[in-house]
């Protein structure tokens, strides 16, 4: 018994490792916020620049993100929209699905709820995470996700990063325990600008995971109160009617 609890002990840094894809370290924050739309609004800019190009969002349409965030369909035509597609359209990209994965190893996934299934913290981390790996076909690897087969779409804005492994001892046995990453260009923005554009872009995932949730929460907080009033006059209406029983 004594030798199985040691085992598990020394195998807790690898299993954190792998329960968080490589990274052993806290995810960082997205700041969300679902009110800001001017953040909303540098996201979808982000996205359909950065993005679009092999990852679509087959479940949202342009006119949605138009209506909600406060966007000109003019403006959307313009600046979100690079193809003959109309603004009543989904967010689709004319890449070949068979021939995506035969480039990617596999094909780009849709990003329409990527949101909700990974954690805005996850993906915030994630899109940080790209360090230098000559190793890999695109000279990329993440932190976050080992041997993730997506190029570094965001390196002229963030620049490039080296990685440093950092190795606990448990028993004699080197495990790995975390990831350094050190920034060695620079890109086009600062690391506090790509901080903030990286907020953005999440955030902007995290609205179209759910379009109706800030308008939901507004509904659900009307219905408390219509509850609690409610709740008043049903108590009343109690009293009344076991008046004489009482």
């Amino acid at each position: 018994m004594k030798k199985l609890l040691i085992a598990l002990v020394a195998l807790i840094p690898s299993l954190a490792i792998a329960a968080g894809g490589g990274y052993s370290h806290p995810l960082e924050k997205a700041k969300i916020d679902l009110e800001d739309k001017a953040s909303l609004q540098r996201g979808a800019a982000l996205f359909t620049n950065y993005c679009l190009g092999c990852h679509q969002m087959q479940f949202h349409r342009y006119n949605r993100s138009a209506q909600d965030l406060g966007i000109p369909e003019e403006l959307v035509k313009e600046n979100l929209i690079f193809g003959d597609q109309k603004v009543g359209e989904q967010m689709t990209n004319a890449m070949p699905a068979k021939e995506s994965a035969k480039w990617f190893g596999k094909q780009p996934p849709d990003l329409t709820l990527i949101a909700r299934l990974r954690s805005p913290d996850w993906i915030y981390t994630y899109l940080k995470s790209f360090y230098i790996d000559e190793s890999k076909t695109f000279g990329v690897n993440n932190a976050v996700f080992k041997d993730v087969g997506m190029p570094h779409v965001l390196e002229p804005l963030q620049g490039t990063q080296t990685a440093e492994f950092v190795y606990t001892e448990v028993h004699g046995e080197k495990t790995l325990s975390g990831i350094k990453l050190t920034q060695k260009t620079e890109g086009s923005m600062t690391p506090e600008e790509f901080d903030q554009a990286m907020h953005d872009l999440v955030n902007f995932l995290e609205y179209v995971g759910e379009p109706s949730k800030l308008e939901s929460h507004k509904i659900g907080t009307w219905v408390l109160v219509f509850l609690a009033v409610f709740f008043v006059f049903i108590y009343l209406l109690k009293k009344e009617y076991w008046r004489d029983v009482h």
